[in-house]
């Protein structure tokens, strides 16, 4: 969805529409959006900047941080960006930032791509960690193998080859 920023007038725009998977790739590994994400709000234009503020619903697939097997889950997030010309950003390459200043963007142009603002968002907002169960055992450092599915049959007393010197200091 692109908005032309020179249509709007000073009444809110209100917005209410899908946007189909296969149009948000995130170019993240381990994650990908699975479904249609839904997306609400509104944009209001004055003067100085151009406010989108809204809620994205999408179904997500995120790799376990601890074994990497595939979790479903749904990502919710509300969002406030607003959008200033170039003109008024600060050119500067040394320039002390707000915290209101971190929801601030610049756009070039009279046009919006809606999509890219609800790509943007679903990024910035992806858990930090994804655990596909709470005592999740992860993979084995040896051989790879899932610990979840059981016990490999790596020996804990081999030594790393890299760290044998280090065997014969005391302490």
């Amino acid at each position: 969805m692109i908005v032309d920023l020179l249509s709007l007038t000073d009444e809110p725009l209100a917005f209410d529409f899908k946007i189909a998977s296969d149009e948000i790739d995130l170019e993240t590994e381990g994650v990908k959006v699975v479904g249609d994400a839904d997306v609400k709000g509104e944009l209001s234009k004055n003067a100085a900047k151009t406010d989108v503020r809204g809620l994205i619903k999408a179904p997500l697939e995120v790799d376990c941080t601890r074994c990497l097997t595939s979790v479903r889950t749904q990502l919710e997030v509300t969002f406030d960006v607003d959008f200033v010309g170039k003109e008024l950003f600060p050119d500067a390459k040394e320039t002390h930032l707000g915290s209101s200043d971190l929801d601030t963007d610049v756009i070039e142009g009279n046009e919006l791509d809606m999509a890219q603002v609800i790509r943007e968002q679903i990024l910035l907002n992806l858990p930090e960690t994804m655990l596909c169960r709470e005592d999740c055992r992860g993979i084995c450092s040896k051989c790879g193998s899932d610990l979840n599915a059981g016990n490999c049959n790596c020996r804990e007393d081999e030594i790393d080859l890299r760290w044998a010197a280090l065997k014969n200091l005391k302490s």
